[in-house]
């Protein structure tokens, strides 16, 4: 049976309790509204460690003045019994108040360099500081031995292996491998907001990302391959903020170079904005 926890003191005394039995702890943070792809992470958290605590934390540090905050699905209820499901042992249900007990305009942040400002941080400036902010707080709450993130958010999880790396936590961090619905599409809770005709639409997104890296594997200039997925995106009804090939740790690389690449896209379907991305060898 699964354990739900809301108060920290609590927290912290079962994650003790484990450790003085000699078990390890594996942290999947979510802001809750869970489908198949969160349960996937934590199937993979069971696998490298022998407890799993998931949080549901919808966090408002990370949204921006016109995103949707107040309209993000909670569903906690769904959220424990999904968990359970998976073999989650805790679920960890922070107030807002618990997690920023001074108020969210008057928090501590913790700010990442560099990573954070370009693609989805220059579209959404501050979203990965709080991010950062939040993150940090729940590795100094649960205090796990492994930490698992999807890598569907791709330049968030290059975030937050940057700033394990800087601030010295002693957690491993795994990244997950994207789990997608049947027709392509990354499963995302964003998803819902999507009608059926969207829905099936949205897998082109998918289809889009594979020609780029097709494009890139034959010779061709990176610019013209972004600047076409760009023009294709935009004529099959999509408005791209980005797509893009970068280095894996999503600098810009040369023509010609070889290695490890990755495209990723962000890009809104009617009133729904999506990413998604695709990891190969150039």
């Amino acid at each position: 049976m699964i354990e739900i926890l809301t108060d920290l003191a609590a927290l912290r005394a079962r994650v003790s309790q484990w450790r003085r039995e000699g078990l390890t702890v594996a942290f999947v943070p979510t802001m809750g509204n869970l489908h198949d792809g969160h349960f996937s992470l934590v199937r993979l958290a069971r696998s490298h460690a022998d407890r799993v605590v998931a949080s549901v934390f919808v966090n408002p540090t990370q949204f921006g003045p016109n995103e949707d905050f107040g309209q993000y699905p909670r569903t906690p209820d769904a959220d424990a019994r999904g968990l359970e499901a998976a073999g989650c042992d805790a679920m960890w249900l922070p107030s807002v108040e618990t997690m920023y007990p001074y108020g969210v305009d008057a928090t501590v942040r913790v700010q990442v360099p560099g990573v954070t400002t370009t693609l989805e941080g220059a579209h959404r400036p501050g979203h990965f500081d709080g991010v950062a902010t939040v993150v940090s707080r729940l590795f100094l709450q649960v205090q796990p031995d492994v930490a698992v993130f999807g890598r569907k958010d791709y330049q968030q999880l290059a975030v937050i292996r940057y700033m394990v790396r800087d601030m010295a936590f002693p957690i491993e961090i795994v990244g997950a491998d994207i789990v997608r619905e049947a027709n392509g599409l990354a499963m995302s809770s964003r998803n819902q907001y999507l009608s059926a005709d969207e829905r099936a639409h949205a897998a082109r997104i998918r289809q889009c990302l594979l020609a780029m890296a097709a494009a890139v594997r034959s010779g061709q200039p990176r610019a013209e391959v972004e600047q076409q997925a760009a023009e294709r995106l935009a004529a099959d009804s999509f408005a791209p903020d980005y797509a893009v090939v970068r280095r894996p740790d999503l600098t810009e690389p040369g023509d010609g170079e070889r290695g490890p690449r990755v495209a990723l896209i962000a890009a809104r379907l009617g009133r729904t904005r999506l990413i998604d991305n695709f990891e190969f060898d150039a």
